[in-house]
């Protein structure tokens, strides 16, 4: 087990090497690549019209004259051990780890998606505790109770929350139980967990929902889908002969087996979350990096675009890490493979 983690912590550590220049290249070699010249992409990092001493101030700050890879050590450079970047005025040390120096906002990247952070991670992994337990709990059930009036109508859910898009669901859930019915009247507004943990939960329900609504359905499906077929299988009727309890039959047998593809889903979805709570962040006027990524794109914020874009690629390969070693303790065969 310890020799399969390592072996996934050094792919995790290539991957996210893998990913600093993917995200270096698309925000620097490819606008040269389609003509772009050192004075363009200069002009990404400051305000509208700039003149041209301003423009070769900040090609110098940055190192834009520079070779490509000299650009991409000290990118790398200042994500792990920090940057210093001449303002003009003073010269603003970024501690690592450091996405980058925003010339619009006169502030460094990362404490601004530090304020921004707890926020996504508070509505994320809220929602993707309700999404994996409603969905694979609703799953289980329907395959159990095949044809019922449970089994119709949870999938009969399952489908309205596949169809229906998150910022309509968002507006009816304020409609009805912040406005009509003022059952949850902080929807909207964040309150941190360490002010009022009462007030941040109830504040995040109505979001939960919103943002859970759609993968629970997903889940609910694939969930129905994989026990059916599991407990139709050779290993599931020769546990039942054996005389094991109903219980331990689905739960330790059926959906064990169940759960792998369920992880797979789980990883991508947990890797992608920051596309739906976007949506959320912006329906519910959620300070998340969501809204922060939508404020940097509306204002044409480059380091900070590239930040949230770093920052989000980061995320991913942790969240399919975490996958792997659970792979690892739901299928034994994982480990041996």
């Amino acid at each position: 087990m310890i020799t399969f983690i390592v072996r996934r912590l050094i792919s995790a550590v290539v991957l996210l090497i893998v990913v600093s220049m993917v995200t270096f290249g698309i925000f620097f070699v490819v606008p040269r690549l389609a003509g772009q010249t050192t004075d363009q992409l200069a002009a990404n990092f400051v305000g509208k019209s700039p003149g041209p001493d301003v423009l070769h101030q900040i090609e110098a700050r940055l190192g834009l004259d520079q070779p490509l890879y000299a650009q991409y050590w000290h990118f790398v450079k200042g994500v792990v051990a920090g940057e210093d970047y001449d303002t003009g005025t003073q010269v603003v040390h970024c501690s690592a780890p450091c996405f980058g120096y925003s010339f619009k906002n006169q502030l460094p990247v990362w404490p601004q998606m530090a304020d921004a952070l707890p926020v996504t991670v508070s509505l994320g992994l809220g929602a993707a505790v309700l999404w994996v337990v409603t969905g694979v709990g609703a799953g289980v059930l329907s395959a159990l109770r095949r044809g019922s009036w449970f089994d119709r109508a949870a999938m009969s859910t399952a489908l309205a929350g596949v169809s229906l898009p998150v910022f309509f669901t968002a507006l009816i859930c304020l409609a009805l139980f912040r406005d009509t019915l003022p059952v949850f009247p902080d929807a909207g507004t964040y309150i941190p967990l360490a002010e009022n943990p009462a007030r941040w939960f109830w504040a995040l329900v109505l979001p939960w929902v919103t943002l859970a609504f759609l993968y629970a359905a997903l889940y609910a499906r694939l969930t129905r889908a994989g026990m059916l077929e599991t407990l139709g299988e050779d290993f599931i009727r020769t546990a039942r002969a054996k005389g094991l309890p109903e219980r331990t039959v689905v739960l330790k047998h059926g959906l064990r087996a169940t759960l792998t593809p369920i992880l797979t889903i789980f990883g991508l979805d947990l890797g992608l979350l920051l596309g739906g709570a976007v949506l959320t962040e912006t329906a519910f006027s959620l300070p998340g990096l969501g809204h922060y990524a939508i404020v940097a794109i509306n204002g044409k914020d480059l380091p900070a675009i590239m930040g949230v874009t770093l920052l989000a690629g980061c995320f991913i390969v942790v969240a399919n890490l975490v996958v792997d070693i659970g792979y690892a303790v739901v299928d034994p065969r994982v480990r041996y493979s």
